[in-house]
């Protein structure tokens, strides 16, 4: 009984850090920065509350880690991770929030693929149908949508794109299990502050917030999402069943989804929603195949 109860609340933990994930492309939407300087303030924003934060839990300042190779693979995941935010932020100026978030959720097919060929992981056996799920699902929600104008498909092949980088961000965090949470969070959010300067000076444009209303939109960005998000998500997912958390991710697309129809009025029509349903199906499938697969490996 004290279990079940137990399970529940890190349960609801994870579905709530989804949940606050779900708002980025929301704040993404609102803002009227470049896609880097998006991802730059996310990061910069967010890294004097990690400061606060790891105060508060472990009464020091400094984040220290168990393996000096854990900074190196934090650098690492992060030129991934920076990598997908440019992307995934660029394309939804040219897609809706909702094929954006969806498409690029699909990172654990491609997780699976790359432990196969950099690890030789074999995937399980559940692998093949959940890439076929997965994808039958993003090629029907790619086709059947109805906010594409002049080419902007262009935005769903970026999403896929930032899908295989996320994955590779995916990976290579997973190779870090051993390590304290709070500082792969903070360790990833450095390095990718840093590295999206480098895109932020190449664009160019309007990088600098010129209102109260998009500082506002920028630190809910970085306290909501990046912050809050990623934590109650790691602090939740290796406590409970992978069946489970593989449903609690869901609600990051679902959130994103439903946002996005009352606040831009991207209304999907019957066959986008049946795909999207598909796919999102596939992205559980392929979490719980992922999941399982580690748990035998551990044993």
């Amino acid at each position: 009984m004290k279990t079940n109860f137990h399970r529940t609340n890190y349960f609801l933990i994870l579905s709530l850090g989804a949940t606050l994930i779900g708002f980025a492309p929301i704040f993404v939407k609102w803002s009227s920065l470049t896609p880097s300087a998006i991802s730059f303030y996310r990061m910069f924003l967010a890294i004097p509350f990690l400061f606060i934060l790891n105060y508060s839990l472990n009464k020091r300042l400094l984040f220290k880690v168990k393996n000096k190779k854990t900074i190196f693979y934090s650098a690492l995941a992060s030129l991934a991770f920076t990598t997908d935010l440019t992307l995934w932020h660029f394309s939804m100026d040219i897609t809706s929030v909702s094929n954006a978030t969806i498409i690029v959720n699909s990172a654990p097919i491609f997780v699976a693929i790359l432990a196969y060929i950099i690890f030789k992981e074999k995937p399980s056996k559940g692998f093949a149908i959940s890439f076929f799920i997965t994808y039958f699902g993003i090629v029907g929600l790619v086709y059947f949508s109805n906010n594409y104008i002049n080419g902007k498909i262009l935005g769903d092949i970026l999403c896929l794109i930032a899908a295989l980088f996320y994955g590779i961000y995916l990976l290579i965090i997973s190779k870090l299990g051993n390590e304290d949470s709070l500082n792969i969070i903070f360790y990833t959010t450095l390095f990718c502050c840093i590295f999206s300067t480098i895109p932020m000076l190449i664009q160019g444009g309007n990088f600098i917030p010129n209102s109260s209303f998009e500082w506002i939109n920028l630190f809910s960005l970085a306290i909501l999402c990046q912050l809050g998000g990623q934590y109650f998500i790691t602090h939740g997912i290796g406590k409970i069943p992978a069946s489970d958390g593989s449903i609690g991710l869901l609600m990051q697309p679902l959130t994103a989804t439903i946002l996005a129809i009352f606040l831009f009025q991207e209304v999907l029509n019957i066959m986008q929603m049946v795909f999207v349903i598909l796919t999102m199906f596939g992205i559980y499938l392929a979490r719980l195949n992922i999941a399982d697969s580690d748990i035998k490996q551990s044993q």
